[in-house]
């Protein structure tokens, strides 16, 4: 009975206790709200605000515009051009693109994005954190690590410092900022999901970092910090069924964006460096005849001539199976390590020969192009910077003539060519090199139409 007593007069008080709650609610309504104290044990509670304090003013918007060239293809009947007259003139459509970007250097304006956010614009405005919308100039890209920087008048900017993304580990917190759908600057946390993902689909070197801190449409471009508000990423893709963020998202390391930004600062352009051989996946049937394992390594097909692996030793039927002790797969993850390796540096390479292990160490090369200026190979040209298509290029199926830089309000401006641009043919006969477009142009032909590939797009560009 005494128990009972006890447990029945519990009951009562706790009733008590839950009536005063509710009358305190229905009397005095406003002071009673469901919000976390400010402080906790004597604590106050963490926040990311007083690092995002630090870290927005150094994010921008980036609107790119690009100038396309529309013609009617009725026009090109002499019928209807006779008839219209001035009317058959192109007509231009404009397309823009919205993205983010990282201020890296505050006195000289220097912004850090990619390379598709402002690939092939002809006008580039960012928008800064205090509401200024400023010209920007392009200093130069790399589509092969997807970064590009631009640049803008400097006054009162803020920039961000770089940390070291070498430092990352999975685990680690992370916070992406830019500017998604154009909403304006936003901010989402997460953690590092995994480290050196590659083979994703899309072009150029990878060595992405994953986080699943939200990364949508706009957000490309800007900047991927550690608590500390250091730059460890710039943000650049998603794996996602619907466009939007499904938690899985990509930053190029800020490791190698220094890099290829120091090269872009320097000369506008980035080398990438080569072993000098070509190479292929290690199928079950070869793999089986060179006595390696399948999908263990890539087997070298070709050594080219004076290249840092023929000096170093390397012949026909090697397999790599380690790049600086990294184990090798197949032939895109050499060419991903290969391209990304800093020129000059001493790779060691594990190969099976013959079914032997054998070590050996490359210096690693630049890759050489033969170039040429425009103007020294037509003058409708004049103004492009032209060099043979590179090895990533080449690997994709593509060959042809690359234009590296188009000065403004040059002829081969004036034509519609872009930097990046690709240039696969002259009228209608495929070009494979630079010595076939000289070849080309020096039959003289009165009438030029150039077929040329600018990202996922084949086009015609006619040269008056």
């Amino acid at each position: 009975m005494p128990a009972i007593r006890s447990e029945f007069v519990l009951k009562l008080a706790v009733c008590a206790v839950m009536a005063a709650v509710a009358t305190a609610v229905v009397l005095h309504p406003s002071p009673i709200r469901a919000a976390l104290p400010p402080i906790v044990d004597g604590q106050p509670l963490p926040s990311l605000a007083p690092m995002l304090e630090r870290v927005t003013p150094a994010v921008v918007n980036i609107n790119s515009k690009t100038r396309v060239r529309v013609r009617n293809p009725l026009m090109d009947d002499p019928f209807f051009r006779q008839f219209f007259g001035q009317q058959n003139a192109p007509r231009e459509r404009i397309e823009q693109s919205l993205g983010s970007g990282v201020i890296i250097d505050a006195a000289k304006g220097y912004v850090l994005t990619n390379n598709h956010v402002i690939e092939g614009a002809d006008d580039i405005s960012v928008t800064v954190h205090d509401g200024r919308t400023l010209a920007a100039k392009l200093v130069g890209s790399d589509p092969d690590t997807d970064i590009a920087v631009i640049q803008i008048p400097a006054e009162k900017l803020t920039a961000l410092p770089l940390g070291d993304s070498a430092k990352l580990r999975m685990g680690d917190f992370v916070v992406a900022v830019g500017d998604p759908f154009g909403i304006g600057q936003s901010a989402s946390s997460g953690m590092v999901s995994g480290l050196g993902r590659a083979g994703l689909g899309g072009r150029g070197f990878q060595n992405f970092i994953q986080t699943d801190a939200s990364i949508n449409p706009g957000n490309s471009g800007g900047a991927l910090v550690n608590l500390r508000g250091e730059l460890v990423g710039i943000n650049s893709m998603i794996i996602s069924p619907s466009g939007a963020s499904a938690g899985i998202g990509f930053a190029i390391p800020s490791d190698l964006a220094r890099d290829v930004m120091t090269q872009l600062i320097a000369t506008g352009a980035v080398k990438h460096g080569t072993l000098g051989v070509q190479t292929q996946d290690l199928t079950p049937d070869i793999a089986r005849m060179l006595d390696a394992q399948p999908g263990q390594g890539a087997v070298v097909t070709r050594v080219s001539p004076d290249s840092a692996a023929g000096a170093a030793g390397l012949k026909a039927g090697d397999v790599i199976v380690q790049f600086n002790g990294k184990p090798i797969h197949g032939d895109n993850e050499l060419r991903n390590a290969e391209g990304l390796a800093p020129i000059g540096s001493n790779i060691e390479l594990q190969l099976l020969r013959d079914g032997k292990a054998l070590t050996l160490s490359v210096s690693l090369a630049a890759e050489t192009l033969a170039n040429a200026d425009g103007a020294g190979v037509d003058s409708r040209l004049q103004g492009a910077e032209l060099s043979d298509a590179g090895e990533r290029v080449r690997r994709e199926g593509l060959a042809g003539v690359s234009i590296n830089r188009v000065a403004a309000a040059s002829a081969a401006a004036k034509a519609g060519l872009k930097a990046g641009d690709l240039i696969i043919g002259i009228n209608q006969v495929d070009i494979g090199s630079l010595k076939d477009l000289k070849l080309a142009f020096a039959r003289h032909p009165r009438q030029v139409l150039l077929s040329v590939v600018r990202g996922r797009n084949a086009f015609f560009v006619p040269l008056q």
